[in-house]
């Protein structure tokens, strides 16, 4: 990454790393205005959070990303990462908090390391329902357990606010965009497209 930018000018940037300190990411970078995605950097939404020093600030940009898919519209975005994160913004743009649940890869390891005897495995696209060895019936109750729960999640909102938008995002995706009931737009890039709608946020202030 330092050899990309090195040599290179900008106008605007904006930096949000978790693995590389941000601030040493903003040291390599040339540019008129430099930005970091923190807590207090002001947003094009509403921060309702309670502990929004808290709050990952990939949950941060993909619900402002979201903004571009359902705009003036009630949204619950579902990142499928690591971690599993729901995050519900309203219609005027008041964002609220949401959930967090284990990702499917620490579910299989979670029954590994917990268990005396069942196998580390992980997940295949063509999983099936009924597990006919110990190996699907595994993939079977991660999977579909997580495919519950994703649908329990939304008809909960949607019981709530029948106008709602659902975005699906995170590596994950392609496990469930086509297994879930209820309608919904599956955006991979959810997070990097948030981080560009902060950027021309600012640009604009």
């Amino acid at each position: 990454m330092k050899e990309f930018l090195n040599g290179k000018y900008f106008q605007y940037v904006l930096v949000s790393s978790v693995s590389i300190p941000a601030g040493e990411v903003l040291s390599w970078v040339s540019a008129e205005k430099k930005l970091q995605l923190t807590s207090t950097l002001p947003l094009p939404i509403n921060n309702r959070y309670k502990t929004p020093e808290t709050l990952g600030v990939d949950r941060i940009a993909a619900v402002c990303g979201a903004l571009e898919i359902f705009p003036n519209r009630n949204c619950l975005v579902i990142d499928a990462g690591t971690a599993i994160t729901y995050d519900f913004m309203d219609c005027d743009k008041n964002y609220w908090g949401g959930a967090i649940s284990p990702g499917i890869a620490m579910r299989f390891k979670a029954l590994h390391t917990l268990t005396e005897r069942l196998p580390l495995i992980g997940a295949t696209e063509n999983f099936q329902l009924t597990g006919d060895s110990t190996e699907t019936s595994i993939q079977s109750g991660v999977l579909y357990g997580v495919i519950g729960e994703m649908d329990g999640f939304i008809s909960k909102y949607l019981n709530l606010h029948p106008d709602l938008g659902v975005v699906l995002t995170g590596g994950d995706t392609f496990f469930f965009e086509n297994n879930l009931k209820q309608p919904i737009f599956a955006a991979r890039e959810l997070v990097l497209s948030g981080l560009n709608r902060i950027l021309q946020h600012h640009a604009t202030l």
